[in-house]
């Protein structure tokens, strides 16, 4: 994560206190629109794999003029981006027609036309004070706001503080380390069977329930297919089609019917895909200290539901990796990871919990998982789990 002195972080809120004088002047009354920065940066960047050529976004949709030249998932991954610093969804800026025919999203309407004035604004004020880099993105002024809000709140400066939220915690290096990451990694595993069940499980399928946005929040049979080192697809069996998720052990995607999806495949690309494989790679933990470098564990004291948990942070492909073990249990919780877009950096994280044995093996593995991002969240609930099965290689073969 990018580290600033307190000089920039006060120059910075003045920064941001003068968009929203702009925004605000521009306005006035009418809703400001996807203000955003244009450009790389706020996030490290992934190690790309040696897959095509991803899609950029003017060649797979129409009317782009403002975010051309970066691949769809990215783009995808930007108006999420837009989305949460606003609180908008997709018909807010769209229009109402955009819900019944993904070309409806071309055309263009007022909040629409606003957020192009933003973007540029916002990638002026980056370029000519912090070298381009996203230090003031949306974010910065609207917090989750439609309108951003210039007068100091007498009720936030004299109560009580908000919660902290757990994905936000930064490692402090004056921080007490109650316990090393070989420590918390050891205790996990010896947690969920130790090293030798776990090392004995090697594939797994598993049927259950897919709940979240896509399946508009209806529960669908959901089918997952992992193989070990790092293969893993999930298949959700929506109303209008199966969606499913894959990482093949080198390329990641997702392919989801058109009534769910602008386009049938959508690759991942860099940040996205090392998660994909974090993903892959944690349905077996057993090489678990292997899979990130750079472990380490000075972070002040974290809760998740009012349980105390013990925090690590490791790298992969340069995306800072961030897990959470329950203190008491040792069984990981949550993993929180970033990844860089065209207007700044955006967060996701995946919660476990319901851990069972799997049938036969002696390993625990989480029964229930939710997956959140600014782009959609989703909760799989687990009911059966085949250890050791035997899994064609046409579940991890990307469509043509």
């Amino acid at each position: 994560m990018l580290k600033i002195s307190w000089r920039t972080i006060v120059y910075g809120g003045a920064l941001a206190m003068f968009i929203a004088a702009v925004v605000l002047a521009q306005a006035r009354g009418a809703a400001p629109g996807r203000g955003a920065v244009q450009g790389r940066g706020g996030g490290p960047p992934a190690a790309q794999t040696g897959a095509q050529r991803p899609q950029m976004s003017e060649e797979a949709f129409k009317n782009v003029t403002e975010l051309k030249g970066i691949p769809v998932r990215e783009f995808m991954n930007t108006m999420g981006f837009f989305a949460a610093s606003l609180a908008f969804n997709c018909t807010d800026c769209h229009g109402g027609a955009s819900a019944s025919d993904w070309a409806n999203y071309a055309i263009d309407t007022p909040l629409k036309n606003r957020a192009r004035v933003m973007i540029r604004m916002v990638k002026a004020i980056n370029e000519a004070n912090f070298g381009g880099r996203p230090f003031v993105t949306c974010y910065t002024c609207h917090r989750g706001s439609q309108k951003p809000k210039v007068i100091p709140s007498l009720a936030v400066q004299y109560g009580e503080p908000p919660p902290d939220d757990p994905d936000e915690v930064e490692a402090l290096p004056t921080a007490r380390v109650t316990a090393t990451p070989d420590q918390v990694l050891d205790k996990y595993i010896q947690a969920i069977g130790g090293a030798q069940a776990v090392g004995r499980l090697t594939s797994y399928t598993a049927k259950g329930t897919y709940e979240g946005f896509d399946s508009d929040f209806a529960k669908v049979p959901v089918d997952i297919y992992a193989k070990a080192p790092n293969q893993r697809a999930l298949v959700a069996h929506m109303a209008s089609g199966d969606s499913a998720t894959v990482y093949d052990g080198r390329e990641a995607w997702v392919a989801a019917p058109k009534e769910l999806s602008p386009l049938p495949v959508i690759p991942f690309i860099g940040a996205d895909v090392t998660g994909a494989r974090i993903d892959a790679q944690l349905a077996f933990p057993g090489a678990i200290k292997q899979m990130l470098t750079g472990w380490r564990a000075d972070f002040p004291p974290v809760t998740i539901d009012d349980k105390p948990v013990f925090v690590i942070q490791g790298t992969l492909d340069r995306v800072p990796v961030k897990l959470y073990f329950d203190r008491a249990s040792g069984l990981l919780v949550r993993q929180t990871r970033y990844a860089p877009t065209a207007v700044g950096t955006v967060p996701s994280h995946v919660t476990y919990s319901d851990y069972r044995e799997v049938p036969g093996t002696g390993v625990k593995i989480p029964y229930t998982f939710q997956y959140t991002w600014v782009d959609g969240q989703y909760t799989v609930n687990l009911e059966s789990v085949q250890p050791n099965a035997t899994i064609d290689a046409a579940r991890f073969a990307k469509p043509r």
